[in-house]
């Protein structure tokens, strides 16, 4: 059967983007892991509560000005999220960091393109 993720459903995202971006950005998307691909691109992983979650992520990402490649769905990182749920030992929450903002204008820092 497939399982696609309702809209207020939990599920594991995966967003791509062009460029590298540096670490300091991993507290402004929360608790999505950074990996700084081989191809130039960085991966944005982790679970998304709900499809407002996702948007704002997207928002995230346009705000930064960075290239958007791709977003996809893992339903089998959803089962595994679904057991750690229903054991908290297991669950890795972190709270959300804040915003790194330009301290001239206040708006989200950009990142430093990669060369």
């Amino acid at each position: 059967m497939n399982h696609q993720p309702g809209p207020h459903t939990p599920a594991h995202y995966e967003l791509r983007i062009a460029g590298h971006l540096d670490e300091h950005w991993s507290a402004w998307f929360g608790a999505l892991v950074i990996t700084h691909e081989d191809d130039g691109t960085t991966t944005l992983r982790g679970k998304v509560a709900d499809q407002a979650e996702l948007h704002g992520l997207l928002s995230k990402v346009r705000d930064l000005g960075a290239t958007l490649i791709s977003v996809t769905s893992d339903a089998t990182q959803d089962a595994t999220a679904a057991t750690d749920e229903a054991d908290p030992e297991r669950g890795h929450g972190r709270s959300p960091a804040p915003v790194p903002r330009n301290s001239n204008t206040g708006r989200p820092a950009r990142p430093v393109p990669s060369p």
